[in-house]
């Protein structure tokens, strides 16, 4: 028996043991097939308050834990993931549709997470203050107490740990609510991990249930500090109930990232480069590459090899066959998808490939002549969906790719990295990868997005994470 049990996932709510949620059950379906996976319990409000009691009661015991005996369980657990990886990317594949080499990268980096967030513990925790009386002064950084942790359906074993691991590592409980659609890889997985690395019963809780749970989550006067990841719009009203309650938000948000081809590059490289950032785990990330913004005098070649690129993808159930793309995750991502695409060639836009669908697979999409002022140039896509637009000039670039609310990520693909760095210097990003797609990701990297892509680095490294789950305070001590 592996991690889970095999075949259909039969589970409630997580509190230390596994439990029925006072909502019910609700099923777990597999994208690609549309079979059931799985009943998944559903937690309420009510279920939120009696979770919130029992973390405020275990966070203390577990703050006052040896700070060696924290750090033991968070390497467990990222052993208990690399033992289980196989099992975890089978979940991974049937509940994401993520193909088995991103489902391996899912796996690989939440266990990199836990073993990141084991340092933590043994981390300096204060500083020696100076002071012109005669005592002693320092700060010191202390749990924030309990953390509510809100993670989102497309990746959702590493937006779900890269909270959750250094959370639990600085003395803090974690109330988890994983996006109701990937609860099983995104939720049960993590109860079970740590069930199996000694976490004490009660440190960690795991909640599937919708937005009534979230905003409990969020309001709760016992949270004291929520991590969210997930589209900008949600991100706003989570930010705006937290400050009325005067706690901390840390929020990663959607992203319309770009990548800019400039004209002295390897043209063929660059395509492959830039297929990709948009088509990996079908464009669900939120650092794909959505909009191509490539020089005019390499920008007719690039379009045509992006398109060559495409036609080499292979479609299909991850699950059961070696493909390189999956499902979409629901049919409303799915028609979302298909309408940006269709309003994008009334705009003016002309579809290379793709721009079809069936069922939840749609086609790797390449849009050529992309105006700016075209739905998939502007908004987040999230679907495989590249749009190439050209550009003239290295003023007119850095204005096209500044020229958006969003600052997640950014590529630069040049011969010349500093004239790249220049570059990047001009457009607002939390990530910048010069000769690199946009999609990038490791558990030692903060992570954060700007502007409607969120409240910048919050995760990843020993500073973002210590900032994020502590508190600071002044003590001063007299003889």
């Amino acid at each position: 028996m592996g991690l889970l049990d095999d075949g259909a996932w039969q589970g409630g709510v997580w509190t230390g043991r596994w439990s029925e949620g006072s909502g019910g059950t609700y099923e777990a379906v597999e994208p690609a097939t549309g079979q059931v996976i799985g009943q998944v319990g559903r937690a309420t409000p009510r279920d939120l308050d009696a979770a919130a009691e029992r973390a405020v009661a275990a966070q203390r015991d577990w703050a006052a834990t040896p700070f060696e005996e924290r750090a033991r369980v968070l390497r467990r657990a990222g052993d208990v993931l690399e033992a289980n990886a196989e099992e975890i990317q089978g979940w991974l594949a049937r509940e994401s549709g993520a193909t088995r080499p991103f489902g391996d990268f899912q796996v690989r980096t939440s266990a990199a997470e836990c073993y990141e967030a084991s340092a933590l513990p043994s981390h300096p925790y204060g500083e020696l203050l100076r002071t012109g009386a005669p005592r002693l002064s320092f700060a010191r950084r202390l749990p924030a107490g309990v953390v509510g942790v809100i993670a989102p359906f497309n990746v959702p074993t590493i937006l779900s740990i890269r909270a959750v691991a250094p959370a639990l590592a600085l003395g803090n409980a974690v109330i988890l609510k994983p996006d109701p659609r990937t609860a099983i890889s995104g939720g049960a997985v993590f109860a079970q991990v740590f069930a199996e690395a000694g976490l004490p019963a009660g440190v960690l809780q795991v909640l599937p249930g919708g937005a009534d749970v979230g905003e409990a989550l969020v309001v709760h006067p016992a949270v004291r500090v929520i991590a969210f990841t997930g589209s900008t719009r949600a991100g706003r009203a989570v930010g705006a109930l937290a400050g009325q309650h005067l706690k901390r938000a840390h929020l990663e948000l959607g992203g319309n990232s770009a990548l800019i081809v400039l004209p002295d590059v390897d043209v063929a490289r660059a395509a492959a480069l830039g297929a990709r950032g948009s088509f990996t785990h079908q464009g669900q990330i939120c650092m794909a590459t959505s909009r191509h913004l490539v020089h005019r005098d390499v920008v007719e070649q690039y379009t045509e090899l992006l398109t060559e690129q495409v036609g080499g993808m292979s479609i299909g159930d991850p699950f059961r066959e070696d493909v390189a793309l999956g499902p979409l995750i629901d049919a409303g991502q799915r028609d979302r998808v298909h309408g940006l695409v269709t309003a994008s060639v009334d705009s003016g836009a002309t579809v290379r490939t793709g721009g079809t669908f069936e069922g939840l697979f749609y086609r790797p999409t390449v849009l050529g002549d992309v105006p700016v002022h075209a739905p998939a140039y502007r908004d987040e896509i999230f679907g495989p969906v590249a749009p190439v637009t050209p550009f003239s000039s290295l003023d007119e670039v850095a204005d096209l790719a500044a020229g958006t609310e969003y600052g997640l990520s950014l590529g630069i693909l040049t011969r010349d990295v500093h004239r790249g760095l220049e570059l990047a210097e001009r457009i607002p990003s939390g990530l910048v990868h010069i000769n690199d797609q946009t999609v990038n990701d490791e558990a030692v990297a903060p992570f954060g997005g700007v502007g409607a892509s969120g409240t910048g680095s919050r995760h990843g490294g020993a500073q973002a994470n210590i900032e994020a789950f502590t508190e600071t305070q002044w003590v001063t001590l007299r003889a």
